[in-house]
């Protein structure tokens, strides 16, 4: 679980850039495992060496974990929530749509949340491993921290409870936490200075009315022939 890419940002080779309107799958590997257990289709708003910006459109089909008798994970008390056993099922985003940005290298992607009738929310930090690119999307593993930012500047963290809980149950070593940590701690800079992509104007954002919901690819766990940073 340590990972050096955990708080700096991580040196990116030749990249391959998506255009707008393509659709690729965002991924998530379990904690302390190989598997794919979150497989979300979106569509790339934006894709070049600073950003890569993808829309997660209302309705699409995604896979996620439930618990083994297809419980949602966020059912079991928190003492028992990472050793049940899991499996994923397919389902629906529900809700609105999300937009996720994410700069290449950056141990966090950063969410945008609207209300019915495009009323702006929040932004969502999520702390998570640096993205890892592949021919049909990216890949990521998530850190359980995150910090929610609102348009007063506020912000506040979020699921600390679980993130304590992950490293009692063996799915984050101490090392690991201190680096998220950090991670969140420069978040939280950026926040206090009220930088990228907060100040971006990113919550006036719209999706083109031409894009269609993307799919859920059958082979959505396959293994990427090719990784980059």
């Amino acid at each position: 679980m340590a990972d050096d890419g955990a708080v700096r940002r991580v040196a990116a080779g030749p990249a391959t850039y998506w255009t707008p309107g393509t659709q690729i799958l965002w991924r998530y590997r379990e904690n302390a495992g190989e598997r794919f257990h979150i497989a979300r289709p979106v569509t790339i708003v934006r894709d070049d060496e600073e950003l890569l910006a993808v829309w997660l459109a209302p309705g699409t089909e995604c896979v996620k974990p439930v618990l083994a008798d297809g419980r949602p994970v966020h059912l079991e008390p928190l003492e028992s929530r990472y050793t049940k056993p899991r499996t994923v099922q397919r389902d629906r985003w529900f809700g609105t749509g999300v937009l996720k940005l994410a700069e290449p290298g950056r141990p966090w992607s950063v969410w945008l949340f609207w209300e019915p009738g495009w009323r702006f929310k929040n932004w969502y930090v999520n702390l998570e491993r640096p993205l890892s690119r592949w021919e049909g999307g990216v890949d990521s593993e998530d850190y359980f921290l995150d910090i929610s930012v609102h348009s007063d500047r506020s912000w506040h963290w979020r699921d600390e409870d679980e993130f304590a809980q992950a490293q009692r149950d063996g799915l984050m070593d101490e090392r690991t936490a201190e680096r998220v940590r950090a991670a969140g701690r420069a978040v939280v800079e950026v926040i206090g200075a009220w930088g990228a992509p907060f100040s971006d104007g990113w919550q006036h954002w719209r999706p083109d009315p031409s894009w269609a919901v993307p799919s859920l690819p059958e082979d959505w766990d396959r293994t990427p022939a090719h990784v980059s940073s």
